[in-house]
């Protein structure tokens, strides 16, 4: 389907419904997310070293103590804008207790957001939602990128809700430790 025919069947304001819908209905896999703005985003389905990385960070969380319904991966969150909310996908949430049932779970008790950088998403992962979680309260967001150390920069929320770079260290390093270190 040609972007114009896209284009003609989308409805002019895309709810967190709509986007809700999209990325059940897709059959490839593709993310769709929101900002509070209403800018609709499509990521990529992840690929093996994606899944790798995450699967790492998960059974790293989960050996150390962190309850399986506490640590979740692709789980989609509402992001509290001024005008409207958006929803983000994020590759990993470790929550302070099991978040609510539903599509779109408010970001209260989240402790942690984890996003893995993908080709094609560096300025989303690493301007973008560093805004949007930072501005919805999330106290803690760490970026993965896919260099050959896959460095893991460690964002603290800081005063005037903007996030302070904490620390960045190989992904290696960064299991080494306990996450009780950086996560509170």
């Amino acid at each position: 389907m040609s972007a114009e025919a896209v284009g003609m069947h989308m409805p002019a304001v895309v709810t967190l419904d709509d986007v809700a819908t999209m990325n059940a209905a897709d059959p490839n896999g593709h993310r769709y997310e929101t900002s509070p703005e209403a800018v609709l985003s499509v990521m990529p389905p992840p690929d093996s070293e994606h899944a790798m990385i995450a699967s790492r960070l998960f059974a790293w969380l989960i050996m150390a103590g962190w309850p399986a319904e506490q640590v979740l991966q692709a789980v989609s969150v509402r992001i509290p804008g001024p005008d409207g909310d958006g929803g983000r996908i994020p590759d990993l949430t470790v929550w302070r207790k099991p978040p609510s049932r539903g599509v779109w779970p408010a970001v209260a008790d989240i402790a942690l957001v984890i996003e893995i950088v993908s080709p094609g998403s560096e300025a989303m992962d690493s301007v973008t939602k560093v805004h949007e979680y930072a501005s919805a309260g999330i106290p803690r967001y760490w970026v993965v990128n896919r260099d050959g150390a896959h460095t893991v920069t460690l964002h603290r929320l800081g005063g005037q809700r903007v996030y302070e770079e904490h620390a960045r260290m190989p992904l290696a390093w960064l299991l080494q430790t306990a996450p009780a270190e950086h996560v509170e």
